[in-house]
């Protein structure tokens, strides 16, 4: 999906505003009338530290069900709950020292093999059984980890599975792109 530099920003400002409203217990925001965010898309939205770049949360929506603008809206307030941080939530007072960024999904492509996809560009949801697990591009990129690495650390540590678990032969793999909207400081300056 092409984004134009208004429509990112005003994607952004969205996410920021489903944030604040969730945690101040306000009511939901209202969409902006934008054509590009009524496209159905699926869409992560991530929190990091300001400097240290630690995660603060990380919570999105593979599937294309929903419009953008929606998904963007469900995601923003879901990343609040991400379970890794239930016992250090993100408060109203540490926004300031926040990054938020958008990762708006193209649809899933199946892979022909497990090692079907670009190291740097795609993002890989893999499924065995009943239990699935995703990672974004950025991940390879800021980790540095090869393909297996990468395919083991989303067995154990997304599905809590063997690493092992992407060689079986009930495993799917899907890709995707993304485009990333930011980092960009929660509190603009």
């Amino acid at each position: 999906m092409n984004l134009s530099a208004d429509e990112q920003a005003a994607l952004l400002e969205l996410a920021r505003a489903s944030i604040r409203a969730a945690l101040m217990g306000a009511p939901e925001v209202a969409i902006p009338e934008i054509a590009a965010l009524e496209q159905p898309a699926g869409c992560f939205v991530t929190l990091h530290e300001l400097g240290s770049h630690r995660l603060r949360g990380c919570v999105g929506r593979l599937d294309a069900k929903a419009s953008l603008g929606q998904t963007v809206v469900k995601m923003a307030q879901a990343v609040l709950e991400d379970p890794r941080f239930l016992n250090d939530p993100v408060t109203v007072g540490e926004l300031a020292d926040l990054e938020i960024e958008l990762s708006v999904l193209s649809p899933l492509i199946p892979a022909a093999s497990a090692m079907d996809f670009d190291l740097l560009q795609d993002g890989i949801y893999l499924t065995c059984g009943d239990r699935s697990g995703c990672f974004l591009p950025q991940v390879a990129r800021e980790t540095g980890w090869g393909k297996e690495q990468l395919l083991d650390r989303l067995c154990s540590e997304k599905m809590d599975l063997p690493a092992s678990t992407w060689r079986k032969a009930d495993s799917r793999l899907f890709r995707f792109t993304t485009l990333v909207i930011g980092p960009a400081p929660f509190v603009p300056h």
